[in-house]
């Protein structure tokens, strides 16, 4: 690992365990709410990508596919990040992530989605704030000298 400041190292994990939580919260609420759906979400979709979230959303099987894979994505993701555990592949998953997240409510001129927006954004949003600061956090690892990756890859601890 690069050696960084105390105040960079420690604004770096700040930032990674921040998004984790994010990650993780939403995967929980999802996860203890039987009721949740993804169906909404994919059925607004007005994205690049429309057409086959509307496909994914009128397939029961798809759709429970869905569902799972982004509750139990989101769980996963958020505890790899704030545990600094496999913290690569959980940034790199969390991008992709967020990327169809994106891409399914492009913030474009003219997009109006039904589900009610937290803000008024043009081409830049929340996810792809999200995206840049895990794209930060990806350069800039931290998890192995703070989190469990240190023990998992062995890291001299020296550095």
């Amino acid at each position: 690992m690069n050696t960084y400041s105390k105040s960079q190292t420690f604004w770096l994990v700040t930032l990674r365990m921040f998004i984790g939580w994010h990650f993780l919260y939403e995967g929980l609420v999802k996860a203890l709410n039987p009721k949740w759906t993804s169906y909404a979400y994919l059925i607004d979709s007005e994205g690049w990508i429309s057409s086959i979230l509307h496909n994914w959303a009128n397939n029961a099987q798809s759709l429970g596919i869905v569902n799972f894979l982004n509750t139990w994505g989101l769980i996963l993701i958020g505890l790899g990040l704030i545990a600094g555990c496999f913290a690569r592949i959980a940034t790199v998953s969390g991008i992709v992530l967020l990327t169809l997240f994106y891409l399914s409510h492009i913030p474009f001129i003219g997009a109006s989605y039904m589900m009610p927006a937290e803000g008024a954004y043009l081409w830049v949003d929340k996810n792809l704030i999200e995206i840049a600061a895990l794209a930060v956090i990806f350069v800039f690892p931290t998890s192995t000298k703070y989190g469990l990756d240190r023990y998992i890859f062995k890291v001299n601890r020296e550095q």
